[in-house]
């Protein structure tokens, strides 16, 4: 994932989470808000109840994995925000992929 399609200021951020519709599943809280730029941009948030630094920083980057490989799956002139629930920090790799892809294959209907 390239910084380009990071959200980095904090109130844009705190914006999407405010303005934006939530989708949740065991595994992920998604706030999604219209953007003008064809790119969706991500953020991602995991919080401290899930471990310590390197336990976060672990489900951090498989979050970002599976959006890097499924980037076709988020919609163009969308923003997203994905929270991690604690529930993320056991589960195994595949098994965060399909609830993702079923996640947002639950949006679009």
């Amino acid at each position: 994932m390239k910084k380009k399609d990071i959200v980095k200021d904090n109130r844009y951020f705190n914006q999407i989470i405010k303005d934006g519709r939530a989708i949740k599943d065991e595994y992920y809280i998604i706030y999604i808000m219209k953007s003008n730029y064809e790119n969706p941009k991500f953020g991602f948030a995991v919080g401290k109840k899930i471990g310590n630094a390197v336990q976060r920083n672990k489900v951090r980057r498989r979050i970002k994995n599976i959006v890097t490989d499924n980037i076709k799956l988020f919609k163009p002139y969308n923003d997203y925000i994905i929270i991690a629930k604690k529930s993320c920090k056991d589960e195994k790799y595949d098994k965060l992929l399909t609830s993702m892809k079923s996640l947002l294959e639950k949006k679009v209907k």
